[in-house]
């Protein structure tokens, strides 16, 4: 054999070796299943004065922490217990087979920071607290209010933290939402994180998992929004509108009817909001909204951006309060669609105006004029700073129409 086929030859078989060696790494990462905590959900809160006390000397020394300005929080997490989550309809599901406390394990813990909270936690807890399982991530709103720039940071970097999560608001304390036992659900978290992608499914509410709205709030001219939620009697949850933004903090919350606003706006479908018109001679209808089309155009006025949003809706009527109202009349047909023309209009004005005193683009109109007039945003607005600042004044014109599809099936 030559030298020239020997060399070849040995640089073949070298080959060979290094990609059979790039096989057999394995997961640098694995680690058992027995070996982790699976965390479902996180919620923070702010903590009282006591917390100082409260503190474990985990991450620090006590007065030797250079303390950051802001309150510290308290941080409850829900962790899995292994082999007691059902995995299937045969394995006793829904609120049959148990309590919450016997499938979940709730600990609370104080923090400086998230992360800090969570070294503590750390220090609990043999299995290492595992991430990528997290369903629901619930703040309460006086965090919210105060900024949600730690929080951010700290998911953010986190590989293991899956971006169709759910993060959301609470009308008073986060922690108690960890520690309901709705009937429904024998795992908490997963019952919220139902609730949501229910009225997601059912047009009751926009998808807006964690990584939208992270990417919302990063643009120039738009703003992020979370759902806003509070337990109920019976320990059920309600949506109870949306909590829109001002970069990360908190500036303001929507009723819950005002989502429907949002959602006539961006134009979503499927429609599942009922609403009650009041007709001719003072009749009441509950009509049934099912689909949404919507286009939004934007000009320059008076040196000042000017939105058109033409909106459709089609709705069912559902109910009439007398048989007096003759539904089988196109000209009531008519008169009813009208009259929710009027409804959505006002709707959708008081929403746009609520987040304009707020100077908090929910909607991304700002990002429609940087698509569209990319001269003008250049000129003139440059900044998201500046955009908060040109909202508040920005006009708009509103092109409403309903249609009355079906009116049920009862015959007269």
């Amino acid at each position: 054999m030559s030298n020239h086929a020997y060399t070849r030859a040995n640089m073949r078989r070298c080959c060979a070796a290094l990609l059979i060696l790039s096989l057999l790494t394995g997961c640098w990462d694995r680690m058992e299943l027995e070996e982790r905590a699976v965390v479902l959900g996180i919620s923070v809160d702010t903590a009282g004065p006591e917390a100082a006390q409260q503190e474990d000397e985990i991450s620090h020394l006590r007065g030797k922490y250079p303390v950051p300005p802001q309150d510290m929080i308290r941080v409850s997490v829900q962790i899995a217990l292994p082999g007691q989550i059902p995995l299937g309809p045969g394995e006793g599901g829904g609120g049959t087979g148990g309590k919450s406390e016997d499938t979940v394990w709730v600990l609370d813990v104080v923090g400086h920071t998230l992360d800090d909270a969570l070294m503590s936690l750390q220090q609990q807890i043999s299995g290492r607290l595992f991430f990528g399982h997290l369903r629901v991530i619930v703040v309460s709103e006086q965090f919210a209010r105060r900024g949600l720039e730690n929080l951010n940071d700290y998911l953010h970097r986190n590989p293991e933290v899956r971006r169709m999560a759910w993060l959301m608001v609470s009308k008073g304390s986060a922690k108690d939402l960890m520690e309901a036992a709705p009937k429904l659900e024998r795992v908490p978290t997963l019952y919220l994180a139902s609730t949501l992608d229910d009225a997601v499914r059912h047009g009751k509410f926009p998808v807006n998992y964690i990584g939208t709205f992270w990417n919302n709030s990063s643009k120039k001219g738009q703003e992020g929004f979370l759902p806003y939620i509070q337990i109920m009697e019976g320990e059920n949850v309600q949506i109870s509108g949306m909590a829109f933004f001002k970069g990360a903090q908190m500036v303001g919350v929507t009723k819950p009817f005002e989502i429907a606003g949002y959602l006539v706006i961006k134009g979503i479908s499927p429609a599942g909001y009922l609403g009650i018109l009041q007709i001719r001679d003072s009749q009441v209808v509950t009509i049934h909204a099912t689909n949404r089309e919507s286009t939004t155009r934007v000009e320059i006025r008076d040196g000042r951006p000017h939105f058109i949003i033409t909106a459709m809706t089609e709705v069912n009527l559902e109910e009439k309060n007398e048989d007096i109202v003759p539904i089988d009349s196109s000209a009531i047909l008519e008169e009813i669609g009208r009259e929710n023309e009027r409804a959505i209009t006002e709707l959708v004005e008081g929403l746009v105006e609520k987040t304009q005193q707020q100077e908090s683009d929910i909607f991304g109109f700002g990002e429609l004029l940087r698509a569209h007039k990319p001269s003008y945003w250049n000129t003139h607005v440059k900044t998201a700073e500046q955009w908060r600042e040109i909202y508040k004044t920005v006009t708009f014109d509103y092109n409403i129409t309903s249609k009355v599809r079906r009116v049920g099936m009862k015959a007269n």
